[in-house]
């Protein structure tokens, strides 16, 4: 984001609905979470969409998409997600690379590590951190319920 600034005179970070990922947080924690993190930062704004990213940008008049690159295996998605976007809308993407001390994670693995104990303090933003750890204990709580509720049934 930071990075991402200095090359655009706006930056919107949009957070999208994915019907094939099950996330932790709605869309709208996620929004919050976010502009905490980047409300001192002149030129972001963090907003929430359906459907395609692309289509949002063009409804939103983006000149590019900004995309953070970790591995090799994301180059060759992101490659092919950028052709697609710029054939159907004309909107190019711009890749960064990912800081070298975020470069391994991802929302997986640090969804997975929380919720098995692990700690992950050193890997998100603190504000984010707590709302995990509470999200963590009250979804430990409902499968413990639904446990319970299976063995009687």
């Amino acid at each position: 984001i930071n990075r991402g600034i200095k090359l655009f005179d706006e930056l919107i970070i949009a957070v999208g609905r994915s019907p094939i990922k099950n996330p932790l947080f709605t869309p709208e924690e996620r929004v919050e979470m976010i502009a905490e993190l980047v409300a001192d930062i002149p030129g972001v704004s963090v907003e929430s969409f359906d459907g395609l990213t692309v289509e949002y940008a063009a409804k939103k008049k983006a000149n590019a998409i900004l995309r953070g690159l970790r591995s090799l295996t994301d180059v060759q998605y992101e490659f092919k997600l950028a052709m697609t976007n710029r054939a159907v809308a004309g909107i190019e993407t711009v890749f960064v690379m990912t800081s070298e001390e975020y470069g391994f994670t991802s929302s997986t693995l640090i969804r997975e590590v929380a919720s098995l104990g692990g700690n992950v303090s050193n890997l998100i933003p603190k504000n984010i951190y707590n709302r995990l750890q509470q999200q963590v204990k009250k979804n430990k709580a409902r499968s413990t319920k639904s446990e319970i509720r299976n063995k009687y049934e």
